[in-house]
């Protein structure tokens, strides 16, 4: 069995090879309008669940930290505002010149074109790293979660944001009427490219849910490992910690969002804790992360 099937969760009912040119390519063509079009397909929780990321990174002055499948730069800028030192990394190179493009006056942020499964930094370089609505378009995204830990600091943070699957019946049959019906109308209406939320769509049913990603994340070797739904757990946020010494203090719990623990009852019971910036938004499918993929 090769790594490619190892890492898919499931058999797929659509196109998701999930080929790198491919992936690159669909992304470089609705970068242009690619926030507007988030905003609008999530009905503007894609700024709740951003803000939840940054609180969970917790950014410190003078830290350096990597974003990756950054896209046009939106989370970015807010890891920027802390005062650290913020890594954009996607694969998609008409992303990073959009973000270039809107974000090159930020002096502490720099926009890097990457491949998550096969990152261009030294061994311990980051702080903390976090990936948004990207971990899903890899085709490997177990490597990936190892590069991430490669390139993290001992007693460095990881924070995953990614789409998931509510826990209540009554609400996954509105969200998939959601998702089948409503987003792909919508789209075609905001994007000349709307096969791209096609594969949005597709991609979130044959993503896993929260504990397996839990268990992936524990697997590349990620330890602290906890998660909590957002917006009814069409979002979920994952979290942990490297191993090894905690330098200056960065690398407890408490730094990546709450009381993170390695117990699967644990990690069930801060699951059922929502955000309180995200839990009140309402459910809608939102903005797709960049293509960070190999």
């Amino acid at each position: 069995m090769n790594q490619r099937d190892q890492d898919s969760p499931r058999s797929p009912r659509a196109d998701l090879g999930k080929d790198p040119a491919s992936v690159s390519g669909m992304f470089d063509q609705v970068a242009a309008r690619y926030d507007v079009t988030n905003a609008v397909l999530s009905l503007g929780n894609d700024r709740l669940w951003r803000a939840a990321t940054t609180r969970a990174v917790a950014p410190r002055p003078g830290e350096r930290i990597l974003d990756l499948a950054a896209g046009t730069g939106a989370s970015s800028v807010s890891l920027a505002r802390s005062g650290a030192q913020v890594v954009a990394a996607d694969f998609s190179p008409g992303m990073i010149a959009d973000g270039r493009r809107r974000h090159g006056d930020v002096r502490n942020l720099t926009f890097v074109e990457a491949d998550a499964t096969d990152l261009p930094f030294a061994d311990g370089e980051f702080d903390a790293v976090t990936m948004s609505f990207g971990l899903r378009n890899v085709d490997r995204p177990k490597t990936a979660l190892a590069e991430l830990l490669r390139v993290t600091r001992p007693g460095g943070r990881l924070v995953i944001c990614e789409f998931s699957h509510p826990r209540s019946a009554a609400f996954r049959r509105l969200y998939g009427f959601y998702n089948d019906r409503v987003l792909p109308r919508v789209a075609r209406a905001l994007s000349s490219h709307s096969e791209a939320y096609d594969y949005l769509n597709e991609s979130i049913k044959q993503w896993p849910d929260q504990r397996t990603l839990a268990e992936w994340i524990r697997e590349a070797g990620w330890a602290e490992v906890a998660y909590r739904d957002l917006t009814f757990g069409i979002v979920a946020l994952h979290r942990a910690v490297k191993p090894g010494d905690v330098r200056g203090g960065t690398g407890d719990a408490g730094a990546v969002g709450g009381a993170a623990t390695t117990s699967a009852a644990g990690a069930e019971r801060d699951a059922n804790a929502t955000d309180a910036g995200a839990s009140d938004a309402g459910g809608a499918a939102g903005g797709d992360g960049g293509a960070a993929t190999a």
